[in-house]
């Protein structure tokens, strides 16, 4: 699959020379020219990475960290500043950022920088069988099989309508992004309900009864207020 790297950098030969680079290496890449832009992006868009500069128009580099993280989207972020200073370093990476790099830097470097933190953040949330090389969801103690429809808690079966069953899966083929509940009702029930959003929140509901131990404290299927839902895999 693909990968798209968010570039948020307001100089334009810096955001060209990477996007051009990038794309070169198989990126899938967006550009943003400001951090209200690039803020915006990473909301809407879901990126795998965001390679986020430090100074910037509108909301600095900052500022978009800490909403991010705020928001609880999780998307790494390399951090990248013409300041070579180890209190910028250390407040970067205490706001959340994961990575961080110094202008001037060679394309080769921002490419290694990049798959090397995607390396880290790429723990696989799907296992194939090896007889059938069937896809199987596992997160804690939750197993989902799309293909059977089935899904277990401690090995115990669920049951599920259709479309929760599909809410599921659609949550769970998106992991660690906020979804909206206009993009669910696109995807899940192709606008049949166009408009009603409370059908999104009635399944979610059932499904929070059906695979979280406390419905009220989730923590698979988690609630970004203003935004939608996102699946998490429970931390350890």
């Amino acid at each position: 699959m693909v990968k798209t790297v968010l570039v948020v950098e307001d100089e334009m030969p810096i955001a060209t020379l990477l996007k051009y680079n990038l794309e070169q290496a198989g990126f899938h890449v967006l550009l943003a020219h400001d951090g209200q832009a690039g803020l915006d992006t990473a909301v809407e868009q879901a990126p795998d990475l965001i390679l986020l500069d430090l100074m910037l128009p509108k909301l600095d580099g900052v500022e978009v960290c800490k909403e991010l993280r705020r928001l609880r989207i999780n998307v790494p972020i390399i951090m990248l500043t013409a300041r070579d200073d180890e209190f910028d370093k250390v407040l970067g990476l205490e706001l959340g950022a994961d990575d961080y790099m110094t202008k001037p830097f060679s394309p080769r470097e921002v490419i290694a920088r990049v798959k090397a933190v995607l390396r880290r953040f790429s723990s696989p949330i799907v296992e194939e069988t090896v007889e059938s090389n069937e896809v199987v969801y596992s997160f804690g103690n939750l197993k989902v099989f799309p293909e059977r429809f089935e899904a277990f808690i401690d090995e115990q079966s669920l049951e599920f309508t259709p479309k929760e069953f599909e809410l599921l899966v659609y949550l769970l083929e998106n992991k660690n992004r906020v979804l909206t509940r206009d993009q669910l009702l696109s995807a899940v029930w192709n606008y049949d309900f166009a408009g009603d959003t409370r059908i999104v929140d009635v399944h979610i509901s059932h499904l929070r009864d059906k695979i979280e131990e406390n419905s009220r404290k989730p923590i698979y299927i988690k609630t970004i207020r203003g935004l939608g839902y996102k699946f998490e895999e429970p931390k350890k």
